[in-house]
Parts: structure tokens; C-alpha cells; sequence
């Protein structure tokens, strides 16, 4: 890859990203298109939806009535829509019938509402990771491809002008041969402080939020933002953050999951009401080369030579990182060649992607091809981040089955790939 191949690729995106006029907006509207779940992440993701003058928003849906407003206010500099507003997604999907679901909820509730959103006839933008546990990722493929309807994955790194590049890159055999993968996120958060349990703010249906997992009391250090590392609701930095770098190593190698994982995390250092590891190491075992997951909320590496985040690809002749704001660089082995790098073309707010994302969805409808980001890609590196918590949880090596999605030299460790919902709710069959 050259230069021009760079420039060419970066400029492509770049006039991907230009905003169209507001009226454009409106006038081109065709699928009726619905929001589950309107927080910060939702009003991004409903944002290139209106951009992309292809969608109008008959629907938000939403338990707490002060997302509800916040997304509106955003809503209404784009477009004249005058979406309906719900607060239990089922109605939303029996009254509305929506042709794109937009599922943006916190990761317990991804699983029932994608599926039920394709029963219902309509395609699904979800994000990651894809489900809370892996046999709920199974069975949120199998709907897919049952109701032949797009679910796509929100994988804007996938689609990001550097990550191509950077894919690219990797495959043309200039990093030589790769036997050692490190993805990695490391932030240093400070200590915080515990929050107390309060009564649940008018205007929240907690025991709606809460769905089918446990039935916990109210508290602002889980909603609206920080349910991300409370295991109850999701699986903390590597369930967060892991899908997206294990996607660019699953789509940089052909296997498709590890053979074996170990994990092991440190005890809880910090004082907050955090339940998910806030130190933690993952090694995977593939047949051609080995993994490494490190996260750390403890120490920010200020040794590092590249970003927080990222992947590197140890080969033999270099290194390459791939990262996010810093776009990515190759290290030669050899000291007298020159640094090779790229930097990124990302969207504001956020740093993102999102509206090639959501480009990919539509072109997939109307081709009725899989896109880029299919589902199946999702659960594949959802699942990565979901067999670092179940080996934390055996405490043990384990030996994963990728095809057949199930540990052999373990057979107890297999309860880990699903949970109890609560009374009420009935987990998803594959």
C-alpha cells in the first residue's frame, strides 16, 4: 500500500461524513425507523440515521423520561419528525411496525429486543457487544438468518477509513510473520467514591430498566451511563470495549475464535460501587498464534509509545499498532527505516464512524446481502469478551469449541454461557 492509496481511501470517507442540507432530510425519508433506547450512544446513532436522508423517526422508546427529552431536543435540529414516544418497546413494535430498529439499550436488554425487533419484520442496527451472555448472541444469529432480516453490528471501527488501511496493511505481509497479538485499553480512573442507593427520580420505570436481569435497587452509579461495569447488567471493560478490537484481530486472522482462554484480575483496589474487574488479563490460545486482552482502570501506561487503546500485531518485521484517535503506525524492526503511519478520519461528536455504519445497513436492505458488520461478526467478537469473564469465572484454562460454541474440558464452566433471567422474562432459544 502507497500514499495514494492512503490519501484516495481517507478522502472517500471524508466525503462520507459531509452533512446534507435539513430539508434533504426530510424529503428522502422512507423507512420508518425507531430508537430503543435514547441515551448518549442512541441520539449518535439516530443522528446519522436522520443524515442519512433515508429514514424518518416515527418511534423513541425509552425508560426514562429524561433521555426521552434530551434525544428529542437533538432530534428536532434535524428533522420535522414527530416520533411517538414509549416507554415498553413491545407496544412500540405491535403499534408502529417499524421497518429499522435502532437497539442503543444497555447490553441486558440486547438480546430480547433485537430478536423481537426481526420477529416483528424489521431490521436491526444493535450495538455492542451484541449480548450479555454468548448463547444469547447465538440466538440473536439464528433470528437473523430464521426472518432473513439484517441485523447489523455497531462496528464503526470496522468501517473507519484507517482501519481499512490498517487491515489492509497487515494482510500485505509488511509486518512479516504475526505470532503475537496484544489488544489492550488502559485508563487510570482514580479512586471515585461509593454511592449511596436512592429512591428511583420520577419519570424512570426502574423495574423496566432493569428487565430481565436482577431486580437491584436504584442508583446513579448505574444509570444513566456507568451500568458498564456492573456484571449484573453488562461485563465491565472487556465486555465494553473488547468486542471492537477483537473484531480487527478476528478480521485480520481466518480462525474464528480461540482454542483455549485464561483470565485472571486483580482484587478491587478502588473505592466505588464497581462490580466488574477493574485489572484484568485474558490470554487466548488460536492454532497460529497467541492473544493477549490486558485492561487496566488502575494505571494509564504513561510509558506507552502509542495511544490507551488499541491492538498490537508483534510480527517479525515490526511492530503495528492499530489504534482509534491516533489512527494507526507501523514500527519497522529495523531502526533505519522510517516510521510508517496513518492518521484517522472520525466524525464529532465522539469520535466515530457511525454514518458508515448506517450507510452499510441500508445498502444491505436493499441489496438483501449481509453487510460488512453482519451479526455473526458481532457475535464472534462479543464472544471473545464473553470467554475472558467465563474463564475469570472457572477460574481455570478452558478449551473452547468455536464451531460447536462450547467448552470440552469443561462441562460445569458451559453455565457460563447463559444466565437465569428473572421471573417475567424468558431467555432466547438458538
Amino acid at each position: 500500500m502507497n500514499r495514494k492509496d492512503f490519501i484516495r481511501t481517507s478522502a472517500l470517507a471524508t466525503g462520507a461524513l459531509v452533512s446534507r442540507p435539513f430539508i434533504t432530510y426530510a424529503s428522502q425519508a422512507r423507512y420508518k425507523t425507531a430508537l430503543i433506547g435514547s441515551g448518549w450512544w442512541g441520539t449518535n446513532i439516530v443522528r446519522e440515521a436522520i443524515k442519512s436522508g433515508e429514514c424518518q423517526i416515527v418511534a423513541i422508546c425509552d425508560v426514562d423520561d429524561k433521555q426521552i427529552k434530551q434525544c428529542l431536543g437533538e432530534i428536532g435540529k434535524l428533522t420535522n419528525d414527530q416520533p411517538k414516544i414509549y416507554k415498553n418497546y413491545q407496544e412500540l413494535l405491535q403499534k408502529e411496525k417499524p421497518e429499522i430498529v435502532i437497539n442503543a439499550t444497555p447490553d441486558h436488554w440486547h438480546a430480547l429486543i433485537a430478536i423481537d425487533a426481526m420477529k416483528a419484520g424489521a431490521h436491526v442496527y444493535l450495538e455492542k457487544p451484541i449480548g450479555h451472555t454468548i448463547n444469547e448472541g447465538k440466538a440473536i444469529v439464528k433470528t437473523a438468518r430464521d426472518t432473513q432480516r439484517i441485523c447489523i453490528t455497531g462496528f464503526h471501527r470496522r468501517y473507519s477509513p484507517h482501519n481499512l488501511s490498517g487491515q489492509e496493511f497487515l494482510k500485505s505481509g509488511k509486518v512479516g510473520k504475526i505470532k503475537e497479538v496484544r489488544a489492550f485499553v488502559t485508563y487510570g480512573f482514580g479512586q471515585g467514591k461509593m454511592v449511596p442507593d436512592e429512591p428511583t427520580p420520577a419519570g424512570i420505570d426502574w423495574n423496566m430498566w432493569c428487565g430481565p436481569a436482577p431486580l437491584v435497587p436504584y442508583n446513579p452509579s448505574i444509570h444513566p451511563r456507568s451500568w458498564r461495569n456492573h456484571v449484573e447488567f453488562a461485563n465491565g471493560t472487556v465486555g465494553d470495549w473488547g468486542p471492537h478490537w477483537f473484531d480487527q484481530i478476528l478480521w485480520w486472522t481466518d480462525e474464528i475464535g480461540p482454542k483455549k482462554v485464561f483470565s485472571i484480575a486483580t482484587d478491587k483496589f478502588n473505592t466505588n460501587n464497581n462490580n466488574a474487574p477493574e485489572s484484568q488479563i485474558v490470554v487466548y490460545d488460536f492454532e497460529d498464534f497467541t492473544c493477549t486482552w490486558e485492561h487496566s482502570t488502575l494505571n494509564g501506561r504513561p510509558t506507552s509509545k502509542s495511544e490507551n487503546v488499541g491492538v498490537y500485531f508483534h510480527g517479525t518485521e515490526g511492530t503495528f499498532h492499530m489504534g482509534w484517535m491516533s489512527g494507526w503506525t507501523f514500527y519497522p524492526r529495523d531502526t533505519r527505516k522510517e516510521v510508517i503511519h496513518q492518521n484517522p478520519v472520525l466524525n464529532m461528536p465522539d469520535q466515530q464512524n457511525i454514518d458508515l455504519v448506517f450507510a452499510d445497513l441500508l445498502k444491505s436492505i436493499k441489496s438483501k446481502e449481509l453487510p460488512f458488520a453482519d451479526i455473526l461478526k458481532g457475535h464472534r467478537a462479543t464472544n471473545m469478551s464473553l470467554l475472558g469473564m467465563a474463564a475469570l469465572k472457572a477460574g481455570k484454562s478452558l478449551e473452547w469449541d468455536a464451531r460447536k460454541e462450547v467448552f470440552t474440558n469443561d462441562t460445569a464452566a458451559n453455565k457460563y454461557l447463559s444466565r437465569q433471567y428473572r421471573n417475567g422474562w424468558v431467555y432466547p432459544k438458538a
